[in-house]
């Protein structure tokens, strides 16, 4: 259900593998996803993450003929068995966002519902010419305010193009994806993994206190009332990194 591999020092890339169902979300595939981000967060050598799909989708949300029984969940009925389920997957979006190394979605295909959520609780998002994006919620009858999606995509692409967007339900391409911010580059389907490991690469050149401290802190400067609040955030930051950072050599001479 989920491949992890560590294709360079550092790096490790997380493959939803249910290409079949494009890699609709399953109680097990959820599970392996939480398994896998702590284990990358455990690892002090992990410099970066990569989040990609098996085949060509990136994850179709969630898988609505089967999706299971969440851990610890076992015999629960009716509100508590969908509680259990919501609070399971809405769970990933956070996560991601808490584990020390940066996530990098590459987005290879259609990325809807849970999976359009994942894609937006990325640290950074790269897609293919072939990526896709929709809410999709609508669609299957549920509220497309979901994992964080209220939250995230108006912070991205802004208040007035995400309503839109969430109420309409409506397919965004790559192109337009890239023009209203919600990815950073668009490349050809072929060469999305090695964009996707080369911007890892660049992560991986700097300090992991610094670059952990500054994903904790740019994060939770979206919390914050106002910019005195994001400058305390930003100045215990920096003393955070003076006092756990080594120093870069001095140059020659």
């Amino acid at each position: 259900m989920l491949t992890v591999t560590a294709p360079r020092p550092g790096v490790r890339v997380l493959r939803l593998e249910r290409p079949d169902r494009l890699n609709a979300l399953t109680a097990g595939l959820v599970a392996a996803l939480h398994a896998a981000l702590d284990d990358a967060h455990a690892d002090r050598a992990c410099r970066a993450v990569v989040l990609t799909g098996a085949g060509r989708g990136f994850c179709a949300g969630v898988d609505l003929d089967g999706y299971g029984v969440p851990p610890g969940a076992e015999g629960l009925a009716g509100a508590a068995a969908t509680r259990a389920e919501q609070e399971q997957i809405s769970s990933l979006v956070p996560h991601l966002r808490a584990i020390r190394p940066p996530v990098i979605a590459a987005v290879n295909g259609p990325a809807a519902g849970a999976g359009l959520a994942l894609v937006l609780g990325a640290d950074l998002r790269l897609a293919a010419e072939s990526a896709r994006f929709t809410t999709a919620f609508l669609r299957a009858g549920y509220s497309a305010a979901d994992a964080g999606t209220s939250w995230l995509l108006p912070r991205l692409v802004g208040v007035a193009r995400a309503h839109e967007l969430m109420l309409t339900s409506r397919r965004v391409d790559a192109a337009e994806a890239l023009r209203i911010g919600l990815v950073t580059s668009v490349v050809p389907d072929a060469e999305l993994l090695d964009a996707a490991l080369a911007t890892a690469g660049t992560i991986g050149e700097f300090d992991p206190w610094a670059v952990g401290i500054t994903k904790q802190t740019m994060w939770a400067a979206l919390d914050v009332p106002g910019l005195g609040a994001a400058i305390a955030l930003e100045d215990a930051a920096q003393v955070m990194c003076v006092a756990g950072t080594t120093p870069p050599a001095a140059a020659p001479g």
